[in-house]
């Protein structure tokens, strides 16, 4: 039997491009999840019910490597164990990966480790990036609402029992629980 199993990462994105590639490949059945490829496999329970399904001879049929997980250690873990059950995969996308023969087992491996290799150079620059901003004083995240100034205005505002709290929070342009906490610096 061929088996599909499909992945968005998030909320907006549609199923329809993997899911129309699969039927046309005449897959038996199609397994989904709409969740972010980083969680593990038994956080995806699409995957989950998709591996738990397969039998001896069956393909599981993929878009793309990306959607079974973006680790390698679990890519590996879900190959090998497709492998136990004598069941093999194929990409329809990317990489041309089809574990039914010795080759593309290779394949696999290889591209796997160059995608673990090249997540890795990503990283490695993010961190190196954000080390060389802070060096140079740049400080990272939102920017802060909170002045010396607004600080100062706050409890100031606050003393005066006359002003309501709605109206001092227009004023400053903060939300309640950040005006509490102006208050306590």
């Amino acid at each position: 039997m061929k088996i599909g199993y499909i992945r968005v990462s998030t909320l907006d994105q549609k199923f329809d491009l993997q899911k129309d590639e699969l039927e046309k490949l005449n897959c038996d059945k199609i397994f989904q999840d709409k969740i972010s490829g980083s969680l593990s496999k038994s956080e995806r329970p699409g995957l989950k019910e998709a591996l738990e399904y397969l039998r001896e001879g069956d393909t599981l049929i993929i878009w793309k490597l990306d959607r079974l997980g973006r680790s390698l250690k679990d890519l590996i873990d879900i190959i090998n164990q497709l492998e136990k059950k004598k069941v093999s995969l194929k990409t329809i996308t990317g990489l041309p990966i089809d574990t039914s023969s010795s080759s593309g087992k290779l394949i696999f491996h290889i591209f796997a480790a160059l995608a673990e290799f090249e997540k890795g150079l990503i990283t490695e620059r993010v961190n190196a990036g954000i080390k060389s901003a802070r060096s140079r004083g740049v400080v990272g995240g939102r920017p802060t609402k909170i002045t010396p100034e607004k600080i100062k205005m706050a409890k100031q505002l606050h003393n005066d029992h006359t002003i309501k709290i709605a109206d001092i929070l227009n004023m400053l342009d903060v939300k309640k629980t950040l005006f509490y906490k102006m208050l306590k610096m």
